[in-house]
């Protein structure tokens, strides 16, 4: 195992789960869809989270997955891995299954489904924290979990030592500012404290920041683009990761291609990714899990269009 770098910095692609057609996880297709990632460049790899479908993948699949990607990396990058679930000691059985099979960090949203407090949101980090056996990252994602964590909370549990980062899927830069500054009036010009983008769309912006990096789920279809923005941006060359930022958000327009009056906007997003994919040669099938409504053939044209107008096909 590679142990978590402390700030984790870089570009983190939320691994895709290749499956088969009766959804079972492909993990000759889940193998290369690693070597496309490392191959590219980027940093660390983060599995079963959003783009991984992690809410839709029984326990005995996840457990397959964070198994092979961890294996398959043997050693060349740190693997996180989402303990996605609606309470703490459902939370902790994750982290712990995700420690036994050589995770160095563990990705943990609010609870969810319960009405909660934002003591009992605490609460829920430092136990995980205490007993999980990995570092945790908070994860925010309000549209999904429905709760907001609080930037205050967050750089209190930071300065304690609960929590080893955060993954900013929430959308509210104000906030994400806000936890950034905070981090740095503390820990000066050494941060233990990861700061991590989840847009796919703002990357230059929250780099200017001070972000520690990013975690695309576009990354999956197009690493290298967004491992030179990211070197482009460190390197203080903010024209070139102005125009690799804006060739990456035209290419994101392929979450659209998925008619909303027939399938839900995760189906239109994760089944695009899979289809570019597929289309790439990186995976068999495009298979997204169940309940989710596959592409059309024509929407699956379309996905294509976008990956060649992006110099990807």
């Amino acid at each position: 195992m590679t142990p978590l770098p402390t700030p984790l910095t870089g570009v983190v692609p939320p691994v895709c789960t290749p499956l088969t057609p009766d959804n079972e996880v492909d993990v000759a297709s889940l193998e290369r869809l690693v070597d496309h990632l490392v191959g590219a460049g980027v940093d660390a790899l983060f599995v079963l989270g959003s783009s991984s479908e992690a809410a839709y993948l029984p326990d005995g699949h996840r457990a397959t997955v964070v198994s092979t990607v961890v294996r398959h990396v043997a050693g060349q990058l740190p693997v996180l891995a989402g303990a996605i679930d609606m309470t703490t000691l459902r939370v902790l059985d994750h982290v712990r299954a995700a420690a036994a099979a050589g995770a160095a960090g563990a990705v943990v949203t609010a609870p969810f489904y319960t009405r909660t407090h934002p003591a009992e949101i605490a609460r829920h980090y430092r136990l995980v924290a205490e007993r999980g056996g990995l570092p945790v990252l908070a994860y925010d994602l309000p549209v999904s979990v429905h709760t907001k964590l609080d930037p205050e909370l967050v750089l209190e549990l930071a300065g304690e030592g609960t929590l080893a980062g955060l993954k900013d899927s929430s959308g509210d830069d104000g906030a994400l500012r806000r936890v950034i500054l905070g981090t740095r009036a503390r820990t000066g010009d050494a941060p233990s404290f990861s700061v991590l983008t989840g847009s796919e769309l703002t990357v230059d912006s929250a780099l200017a920041m001070g972000a520690d990096g990013v975690v695309p789920g576009l990354g999956n279809v197009d690493p290298d683009g967004y491992v030179r923005l990211y070197r482009a941006a460190r390197a203080g060359d903010w024209q070139r990761a102005r125009a690799e930022q804006e060739r990456l958000c035209a290419l994101f327009r392929m979450v659209y291609v998925g008619s909303p009056a027939r399938m839900g906007g995760s189906s239109a997003s994760l089944g695009a990714f899979k289809a570019a994919l597929h289309l790439r040669g990186v995976i068999a099938h495009p298979t997204t899990a169940a309940p989710q409504i596959p592409l059309s053939p024509e929407e699956t044209e379309q996905v294509g269009k976008h990956l060649a107008a992006a110099g990807l096909l």
